[in-house]
């Protein structure tokens, strides 16, 4: 079988790569927005508790980062060297990997999660109550999540373009339907939220499977590949711990703040997630298309793409800047009516907005190195920032009182440092590692 990429880059792929990945990742942030938009008419106490609830969810959910990013990774490499059934057999085994890492983490979950929502409620017990509820149904789709993170890994891997993209528009459109139908006309509140999200994880999870089943060779379990993945997943799941760590205390900090605080900060997170999962279009298209170039020992054309990756993010982080500059006013109203919230809103907006060309550059750049295998590299840098800007930062937002502003300068010096150093990695020959795995 030929090799995957030509000897230039195929500027016409990475856009239908990008396209597919944009679609695939707007998908659930929409969704997401969309129920933020739906429990913040219910107030500020229930938005602080969505937030609370969330937030656990993204901090559980690390364990299985790996399943999405390191089996695109490993999946492209093979693809590029002209083993497509390799390739899918990755996907066959993360799914295993999914399947058991999610039981595990629901029987944690479940077991820790009072304590857990009181680490970040703290005495507010407005906020734990609703939001332990929520959390407790929402984890129930651990496993659920994990799959549909490991097909999306797969399928990217050998450059699916329109399963992934139907799959989840699919899924997601029918909960951000039932959400509000759950919420207000069945007066479930803030609970008919969970059993909205647990609904799109059943039916995503469901579909991906039909899908690998008619693609895989074999449904065998592989223990040396599902070893050789946790190998990999290991430094993404530090380099996610390093994250979720940030967003956990900075959530803690502005749970503490008030209940104003938390829900304007569950707005600009949910507005940042989104763009963050968008601006990682670009970085999704990178992963398969490095993969592939290192996989055929394409050296010239994975450098290039870097490059090139790196300049559509940051042009489209300032195209995200604009817009969000544009709309300071009018979109904190789309998410809630009280006023009070509104105002927080607007304190910690010029941080989110100057720095999402900056983002923009190390989410491409991001994908360029999960790409090539370079996860030690991505672990060290993040935890490096993690925990010598945004957390130092954020504690020091509460001590001294510097409120909500704080709390975002301290993602932004989390964007700044890990620029800082993904640029000069980049510029280096470290990553431009060739072969199949």
């Amino acid at each position: 079988m030929t090799p995957t990429l030509p000897e230039r880059i195929d500027v016409r792929r990475m856009l239908v790569l990008a396209t597919s990945a944009f679609l695939v990742l707007a998908a659930e942030p929409l969704y997401l927005l969309v129920d933020t938009a739906v429990v913040g008419h219910l107030g500020a106490k229930a938005l602080g508790s969505l937030a609370v609830g969330t937030t656990l969810m993204a901090l559980l959910a690390i364990v299985g980062t790996f399943v999405e990013y390191g089996t695109t990774s490993r999946a492209a490499r093979w693809f590029g060297h002209g083993r497509r059934d390799r390739a899918v057999d990755e996907g066959v085994q993360a799914s295993y990997l999914a399947i058991g890492i999610g039981l595990g983490v629901v029987a944690v979950g479940q077991l820790f999660a009072g304590p857990l929502v009181r680490l970040l409620t703290g005495s507010s017990t407005a906020l734990a109550g609703p939001a332990e509820q929520w959390f407790r149904i929402a984890l129930c789709g651990m496993p659920l999540v994990l799959l549909v993170l490991a097909g999306n890994g797969w399928m990217r891997g050998v450059q699916l373009t329109r399963a992934p993209v139907v799959i989840v528009l699919v899924a997601n459109g029918l909960s951000a339907a039932a959400s509000p139908l759950l919420v207000y006309t069945w007066h479930l509140g803030l609970v008919g939220s969970a059993w909205a999200n647990l609904g799109a994880q059943v039916v995503a999870a469901g579909l991906f499977l039909l899908r690998l089943r008619t693609e895989a060779p074999s449904l065998r379990p592989d223990v040396a590949v599902m070893r050789a993945q946790l190998v990999l997943g290991r430094d993404l799941i530090v380099r996610a711990a390093a994250f979720q760590l940030a967003f956990l205390v900075a959530a803690g900090v502005a749970a503490r703040m008030g209940a104003a605080q938390i829900a304007a900060h569950q707005i600009g997170m949910q507005l940042w997630e989104f763009t963050a999962l968008l601006l990682d279009s670009f970085a999704i298209a990178a992963q398969a298309l490095v993969g592939a170039a290192l996989g055929a020992s394409n050296a010239r054309v994975a450098r290039q793409l870097a490059g090139q990756v790196a300049r559509w993010s940051c042009g489209a982080g300032t195209v995200f800047a604009a817009l969000y500059t544009a709309g300071w006013w009018l979109i904190p109203r789309l998410f809630t009516s009280s006023p009070a919230v509104w105002h927080q809103a607007h304190v910690l907006w010029p941080w989110f907005v100057v720095m999402l060309p900056a983002a923009g550059i190390v989410f491409g750049l991001d994908g360029v190195l999960i790409g090539a295998g370079d996860v030690a590299f991505l672990r060290t840098i993040t935890i490096i920032a993690a925990l010598g800007g945004f957390v130092p930062l954020t504690l020091a937002a509460s001590y001294w009182d510097w409120g909500i502003g704080g709390v975002w300068a301290g993602l932004t010096a989390f964007i700044v440092v890990r620029l800082v150093g993904m640029v000069w990695r980049a510029r280096t020959d470290h990553w431009l590692v060739l072969g199949s795995t």
